[in-house]
């Protein structure tokens, strides 16, 4: 036992026998709870003393070597897991131009399946001058983004390619020596914006289109203004006639722009679908009515063949907009006394069904069907080179043709949107001198 527990056990004793020497009962209580106070204390403080040396001893135990050994550790395998989960190709490599790390994304990059990137030089990976030159510059101490390059694999990519010097921990030349400028490794990050690309080209390509369209109109109504100007306007037939090309041609305009407002709209997907069940039959019967006049004109006749009964999960407004885009599409591209038939299938429930293999047992689960409107024309049918590009902005398979006939190239790539808002999708089916079939499938309601 330590002089100091000693010295504590002669304390406790001799306080104890004041307490008992106390003639008063109000005074020994007193005192006790004093003294059981002091007590805790001290144990509380020799407890708190005690853990605090067994906290030094393990913390002395432990080799500083140890100690930063795990640190590194811990920290490679940080870096590991960022590298691979990366979606940016990164390539490092030493001053040699030899490659010395690499991620998942940079061997698909590269065309590697199998294999690995590293201890191959840069010029036995890629043949393309632009990251060579990336590298080498950054190998120089020079900084370099923005760099373009594209791969023609299986499909062309396109990178923007950002490359920066890495130097030593000290500054100094891998020897040791004296500070250097150059750099000791260069690390790459390929950026993938193939996407990017894609849409720019989009947007650009319907600029030009949106510029081209809206010029023709604007040039016949600039011309037909100045030849009015010029006298014309006296000559009251001759004056009438080109008030009207002037009229069909601002009014040409006015769908355009109205097509173009409608179509962004739904791409940003600022236009909400209220998806409900609807009788079908008086949405046709409407459609039929709306167009009824410019059906009479060309001798096109309409038919409706859809079921008093008929329901379908749609927005109504929107389902008729798609309706009159596609029967108005089949009055203006169909033959002299021609036919445009609106039909309807009814699918199954939407809701999967569970099907057991009667040999197995295993249940699986059968992809739903859905419901079918069909717009049918006996026109001279799309050449099928044109079929996969029918529904984009402004494509046309006669331009001339759609041009005169008041045609905006819109209202097909509406559809396909409208269509795709409710969940469903629009296809096309035609062979050449016997028309075109157009199908909206949509979404059963699983209620």
């Amino acid at each position: 036992m330590s002089k100091r527990n000693v010295y504590l056990v002669v304390a406790c004793v001799v306080s104890l026998a004041v307490v008992l020497l106390l003639p008063s009962v109000t005074a020994r209580a007193t005192v006790a709870v004093l003294l059981f106070l002091v007590a805790v204390a001290m144990l509380v403080r020799m407890f708190l003393t005690k853990t605090e040396d067994l906290q030094a001893t393990r913390v002395s135990s432990n080799p500083p070597d140890e100690e930063s050994s795990q640190e590194i550790f811990a920290l490679g395998k940080l870096f590991e897991a960022t590298m691979s989960g990366m979606r940016e190709g990164l390539l490092v490599v030493d001053k040699d131009m030899r490659v010395v790390a690499s991620n998942k994304a940079a061997h698909r990059l590269f065309n590697l399946s199998q294999g690995k990137l590293n201890s191959q030089r840069l010029t036995e990976l890629t043949r393309n001058p632009a990251v060579y030159s990336a590298f080498l510059d950054a190998l120089k101490g020079t900084e370099r983004s923005g760099v373009k390059v594209e791969t023609h694999g299986p499909e062309r990519l396109v990178f923007d390619l950002r490359v920066v010097p890495l130097s030593s921990a000290n500054g100094r030349s891998a020897a040791g020596g004296r500070r250097s400028n150059a750099a000791q490794g260069a690390l790459g990050v390929f950026i993938d914006i193939t996407r990017i690309e894609r849409l720019e080209h989009v947007r650009q390509e319907f600029l030009s289109n949106v510029s081209h369209e809206l010029r023709t109109p604007l040039t016949a109504i600039l011309a037909f203004i100045e030849t009015l100007e010029a006298g014309a306007i006296d000559e009251k037939e001759a004056s009438h006639r080109f008030l009207s090309i002037i009229r069909r041609n601002a009014t040409r305009m006015h769908d355009l722009i109205d097509d173009i407002l409608e179509l962004s709209a739904i791409e940003a997907g600022n236009v909400q679908v209220r998806a409900e069940q609807v009788e079908l039959w008086p949405i046709v019967t409407d459609v039929i009515a709306s167009l009824a006049s410019k059906a009479s004109a060309e001798g096109i006749v309409l038919k409706n063949t859809i079921a008093p009964d008929a329901v379908v999960f749609a927005d109504a407004r929107r389902l008729e907009q798609m309706l009159t885009n596609l029967v108005e599409n089949g009055i203006k591209f169909n033959r002299p006394a021609g036919q445009v038939t609106i039909k309807f299938e009814s699918g199954a429930r939407q809701d999967e069904v569970q099907r057991r293999d009667p040999e197995t047992g295993a249940s699986h689960s059968e992809a739903p069907e859905r419901d079918k409107i069909i717009v049918e024309d006996t026109g001279e049918g799309i050449p099928a080179q044109h079929l996969e590009r029918l529904f984009e902005r402004f494509y046309r398979v006669d331009r001339a043709r759609s041009r005169d006939m008041g045609g905006t190239g819109l209202g097909l790539a509406i559809v396909k949107h409208l269509a795709r808002a409710h969940g469903g999708e629009v296809s096309v089916r035609s062979e050449l001198g016997k028309g075109s079939t157009f199908t909206i499938e949509l979404p059963r309601s699983s209620n």
